[in-house]
């Protein structure tokens, strides 16, 4: 080899990561193996998601100054998502995945340890400040399932998407365990959901480091000379509706719960339930590859929201509540994961796209909390 040639070869490299010719996006060796370490990740994510959901409006209830900033704290988390959305899509190509979910889970981390603190010291300021962190992560967290429909033909999409998202569902399972486990972690109320939810945040890191990582290329992949937004328009709406109608459940089933007498670990096991089912769903996609479509799944995911949403307006004790949410969360899976496989085969999104699809999501998901605001009176 030349000097010259010496020399551009050592220009392309960077210190700590190896070499890779391939096209951005293209998949490692043991791709399949590599969904494994996913669906971990997303896994300790969504357990920490479900402590931090349960928390966040009881949190709000008990240290907002006037009863209008209940709602705060799970807004501010969904405003951290958002925030996080297009750095996280295009931090996943420029560092890979490893540094880029590893990054996302230190912001949970340390917003997990600032609203056990703010609990403890009954400071609300802080405890919105935790909360965005928390938010951030799960914006990062969000992109597990991009990540695994990243170089798999179209048949397997089906199975990799359901496969990570449907991890999330022994997440769920987990939650009311690990609830009860963390109510005595402390004499304060809710600071051993707050520490969980951190401890659950460092296991997703711990995973994110020793994952196999699909590396960056080193010159940009070319780019479709038109983006076909289009496509990307009915999925988006589709996906919207369904977590503008999750966000709105999520603060107003605790309020409304709350306010019939059901105590906090009442509240908490339903939103266990819930997580479960916001997840387990997905596990079917393997089996409906080939035989329903994207649309139709999320389609359907639809019709259960709407279902879920008349069961709650409807409900009066626990075991209804539950009910509704467990419902409500069946179609959110559906709706979102139908349209993560809609945008990717209809669309197929780069980094751009794919922060606007998310962005989009978490968009209406603030404004549904916001919606929620009568329930908090």
């Amino acid at each position: 080899m030349s000097l010259a040639e010496r020399s551009a070869q050592n220009a392309l490299s960077r210190a700590g990561r190896l070499s890779c010719f391939c096209p951005a996006g293209a998949p490692v060796q043991g791709q399949w193996r590599g969904l494994l370490g996913l669906a971990g990740g997303f896994a300790a994510s969504v357990l920490s998601q479900s402590l931090v959901l349960g928390l966040a409006p009881l949190a709000g209830l008990l240290l907002a100054p006037t009863p209008a900033l209940a709602v705060a704290p799970l807004v501010s988390m969904l405003l951290g998502a958002a925030i996080a959305t297009f750095p996280a899509s295009f931090l996943l190509d420029a560092f890979g995945r490893r540094v880029s979910f590893a990054l996302g889970a230190s912001h949970g981390v340390a917003g997990a340890l600032l609203m056990a603190w703010s609990l403890s010291a009954h400071a609300f300021a802080p405890l919105l400040l935790g909360a965005l962190w928390i938010g951030m992560a799960q914006g990062f967290s969000l992109f597990y399932r991009h990540e695994a429909a990243i170089g798999v033909t179209s048949g397997q999409r089906f199975l990799a998407i359901g496969f990570v998202f449907g991890a999330g569902s022994l997440a769920g399972l987990a939650g009311p365990a690990i609830a009860d486990f963390a109510a005595g972690l402390s004499p304060q109320l809710y600071v051993g959901a707050a520490l969980s939810a951190g401890a659950a945040q460092f296991v997703a890191l711990c995973l994110a480091a020793f994952s196999s990582r699909r590396l960056p290329a080193r010159t940009p992949a070319p780019q479709p000379s038109r983006r076909n937004w289009s496509a990307m328009a009915a999925p988006t709406l589709v996906a919207a509706l369904a977590w503008f109608a999750m966000s709105l459940m999520m603060l107003a089933a605790p309020f409304s719960m709350v306010s019939c007498g059901i105590g906090a670990a009442g509240v908490m096991g339903a939103v266990a339930w819930h997580v479960v089912a916001m997840y387990a769903p997905s596990l079917l996609l393997g089996p409906l590859a080939g035989r329903v479509s994207a649309p139709r799944i999320a389609a359907i995911g639809l019709g259960l929201i709407g279902i879920g949403l008349a069961v709650f307006m409807a409900a009066g004790e626990q075991a209804s509540f539950t009910g509704a949410l467990v419902t409500l969360a069946a179609g959110w899976s559906l709706a979102t994961s139908g349209s993560t496989l809609w945008v990717h085969e209809e669309a197929s999104p780069d980094r751009l796209m794919l922060g606007l699809h998310d962005g989009a999501l978490f968009l209406a998901a603030i404004i549904g909390a916001l919606a929620a605001y009568p329930f908090a009176g």
